[in-house]
């Protein structure tokens, strides 16, 4: 492939504060690893792949995919590229927050590889180690997770700890200079392909629930770890349970203090919320789709149609200005509760719009390209609704934390 610098993309001007020439070197990378998407506009309709899907599945192809994407992401951090608004002792460039963003708009241009794989280990563990890990483990790792030489995954949620996470029941005990962790995780993204696991486990089970909880960076390679994929309603096993059994870690891989877990756990999940408003957010793409769709299979005078696919277009460019407000700092809040229920309630009108427009090519496959495949995105919305937080705990957290109402009773 040509390793002249990439034409550049419509809409993609610099933010404030951000260098001329970062345009010309984000696209002298990405040249070596993609060319620029067609914009065939509406008369794309028919061609190429037409997956509908805001949720990630992994099965075949997956550690080609991987591979690709560590030598995307190792070319952008020898260029010092792959953290933008990160500190410049971890290779980044110390720009605004909005930097970010604005090099996403420009990959979003090119048929790069799926960095869906990295959600986790660049939006939200980086973040985290940042703010509550020690020196020795940022060093140890930032670089690596930025680069994806290393990539990581959440080992929160349990069978009997869900929207409860306060509630879990994996242990860790002392053990020499370290701890031995015994317990089961579930609903684990990429735990299959990760190197390392950010896990919240109990240390003190006699302390109040929230108390007595310790953050640990698990190698997901160590003795003792077994990782079993979950098959999905859409057929992909991107989610995966994973069975800790005598696991050590050492002290050193521990994140914050001793029963003081539950911070960093916040922290995470913060950056988590804000991840998925804004990575997995309804898009220009997406909202394009769906307006083939009517033009393609609906009525084109049917104003309630008209109507229906109008008013998601809208609320998908508030929602992401919405975001784009709340994150105009860099730092996510408890308001980013309302980012995810923006993007899932968003999803699912999308999904039901689609549905009304299909009838009954929604749930049988006549093989006409651009109808069933709309399937997946109803079947993945479940799990996206779950994950992050689920609707009903955002709505508390958006009444309690946000707007100051009093709690819910316990």
């Amino acid at each position: 492939m040509s390793t002249q610098a990439a034409p550049a993309v419509p809409g993609t001007a610099l933010p404030e504060g951000v260098p001329a020439t970062l345009l010309g070197e984000l696209t002298e990378v990405i040249a070596r690893h993609a060319a620029p998407r067609a914009d065939e506009g509406p008369t794309r309709w028919g061609h190429g792949d037409d997956r509908v899907s805001v949720v990630a599945e992994r099965s075949e192809g997956e550690a080609e995919e991987i591979a690709a994407l560590r030598a995307y992401r190792g070319d952008l951090a020898a260029a010092g590229l792959s953290w933008l608004d990160g500190p410049a002792r971890w290779g980044g460039r110390e720009l605004p927050a909005a930097a970010a963003g604005w090099a996403r708009d420009v990959e979003a241009g090119y048929e790069l590889p799926d960095d869906g794989y990295l959600r986790f280990s660049l939006s939200i563990l980086c973040r985290t180690l940042l703010e509550h890990g020690t020196d020795e483990l940022q060093e140890r790792y930032l670089r690596g997770l930025r680069s994806a030489e290393l990539i990581a995954c959440q080992l929160y949620s349990e069978p009997g700890a869900g929207s409860d996470l306060a509630g879990l029941s994996t242990t860790a005990v002392r053990d020499g200079d370290g701890w031995r962790l015994d317990g089961q995780k579930v609903w684990s993204s990429g735990a299959h392909f990760a190197d390392l696991g950010l896990c919240i486990a109990r240390t003190d089970p006699a302390a109040p629930k929230h108390a007595g909880l310790t953050t640990f960076l698990v190698d997901m390679r160590a003795p003792g770890v077994e990782v079993r994929p979950i098959r999905q309603l859409t057929g992909g096993a991107s989610f995966d349970e994973v069975f800790l059994t005598g696991v050590h870690v050492p002290d050193d891989h521990r994140i914050g203090p001793v029963d003081g877990g539950w911070p960093v756990v916040v922290t995470s999940l913060l950056h988590e919320r804000s991840a998925i408003g804004r990575e997995v957010g309804v898009d220009d793409t997406l909202v394009q789709r769906l307006v083939d769709l009517a033009r393609h299979v609906g009525d084109p005078g049917d104003s309630r149609v008209r109507d229906r696919v109008a008013d998601v277009a809208i609320r998908a460019w508030a929602a992401r200005l919405t975001t784009d407000r709340m994150l105009a700092d860099g730092v996510p809040g408890p308001e980013m509760a309302l980012g995810k229920l923006l993007t899932t309630d968003l999803l699912r009108d999308v999904s039901d719009v689609a549905a009304d427009l299909l009838g009954a090519a929604h749930v049988a496959d006549t093989g006409e390209w651009g109808t069933y495949a709309w399937s997946e995105l109803t079947l993945g919305l479940p799990g996206l609704r779950v994950g992050g937080g689920t609707d009903e705990i955002l709505k508390n957290a958006v009444g309690e934390r946000v707007l100051n109402l009093p709690k819910d009773a316990r």
